[in-house]
């Protein structure tokens, strides 16, 4: 019976195509395809038994064993997840990390089951070379850079525009200490797919946020983060009181949104309670002992009266958290960068800058 394949194209990814992925968890918790769900031919420890076999054995005796993991009830309930998903999905895609034996057993077990499926030629690895080769072809794309102190909303501004490159989203975090958020922080595979599959299409000027390399878990690869270096720039400035009440939508209203409605809203709030506090924590050595205390006592005393109603009260801890750390760091980087920094094409407020960022664009 001949199985049939289709290219390892990034139109796959552009179109959202259903993807199954037959590889193991623990392979597909590094890095999956977007739009893939993990419906494994063998789990992790039946994987690892079957790789010890093929080590000390060969390839057949690893495929007896193999046959003889996954069968009875077994394949029958491995076959049903996958009937189950190709008949929400009818126009689903199976791939396994090279598009070899894994996804051909599970294509033959479909068909034997009435229904003919796809696999990826090539598989995983190989639309990952091209998603990566994605990456690397926009590092010679025109890009602006959008910086500015910690509040003054750039990334907002990034997501205004048609050719905005939201990083911190491809990375699930907010790029700073405070940045985490209540889902499991990307992995380094899965933030350059995203990265990826964002530029698909984007063939002209990219805008993105002026970021520091490592963002949460994942860095930057290193061409793209070149030309991000190299790029114009544009720089928002805006007052304190306007920062701080992006900081409080962005850090403390939304974060507390995410939280409780992941866990609900006690455990939602004590979560971010704890995330917030163990932020801070992590900044001592910077702060120093004495500014740190002062802020901890000024954010507990904050979450007592969010609490009752006053969300407003964090400003008590925000703002010295700006004026103190931030905001001397962010000008000690540029004063420090003075002589090789790139040139800064527009200085100004929000709107103003969002107009220049749309002009350069067009």
């Amino acid at each position: 019976m001949s199985l049939a394949t289709v290219q390892a194209s990034l139109a796959l990814i552009a179109q959202e195509m259903p993807l199954i992925d037959v590889r193991a968890p623990v392979e597909f918790n590094q890095g999956s395809l977007p739009g893939a769900v993990n419906l494994p031919l063998m789990v992790d420890d039946e994987r690892h038994q079957v790789g010890i076999a093929y080590k000390q054995q060969g390839q057949q005796a690893a495929i007896g064993l193999g046959e003889r993991l996954v069968s009875g009830e077994v394949k029958r309930a491995r076959v049903n997840a996958w009937q189950t998903y190709v008949a929400r999905y009818p126009e689903a895609i199976i791939y396994c990390f090279r598009g070899g034996l894994r996804s051909q057993i599970a294509q033959q077990w479909l068909a034997e089951a009435g229904i003919s499926r796809p696999r990826i030629d090539g598989g995983w690895k190989a639309l990952r070379q091209r998603l990566c080769q994605r990456i690397d072809e926009a590092s010679n794309q025109p890009m602006l850079v959008v910086a500015g102190l910690t509040g003054c909303a750039k990334t907002t501004l990034i997501n205004q525009l048609s050719n905005g490159i939201d990083l911190e989203a491809c990375a699930n975090h907010k790029g700073s200490a405070f940045g985490r958020q209540p889902e499991e922080p990307t992995t380094q595979m899965d933030f350059e797919h995203a990265l990826a599959k964002r530029l698909i299409g984007l063939t002209g000027k990219l805008v993105v946020e002026d970021e520091s390399r490592q963002i949460g878990n994942a860095n930057i690869p290193l061409a793209f983060w070149h030309a991000l270096q190299r790029a114009p720039r544009i720089r928002i400035e805006m007052p304190l009181d306007w920062r701080l009440e992006q900081l409080r939508h962005d850090y403390i209203e939304a974060l507390e949104r995410r939280y409780t409605a992941r866990y609900g809203q006690q455990e939602g709030w004590q979560r971010m309670q704890r995330q917030l506090a163990n932020a801070l924590e992590r900044l001592a050595k910077r702060l120093g002992n004495a500014r740190l205390q002062r802020l901890q006592r000024l954010q507990t005393m904050a979450f007592g009266a969010h609490a009752m109603g006053d969300i407003h009260a964090h400003e008590a801890w925000l703002a010295p958290l700006l004026t103190e750390y931030y905001d001397p760091l962010y000008r000690y980087h540029l004063a420090k960068q003075r002589d090789r920094r790139p040139m800064e094409l527009h200085v100004g407020d929000w709107e103003s800058c969002l107009d220049a960022a749309k002009q350069w664009s067009a």
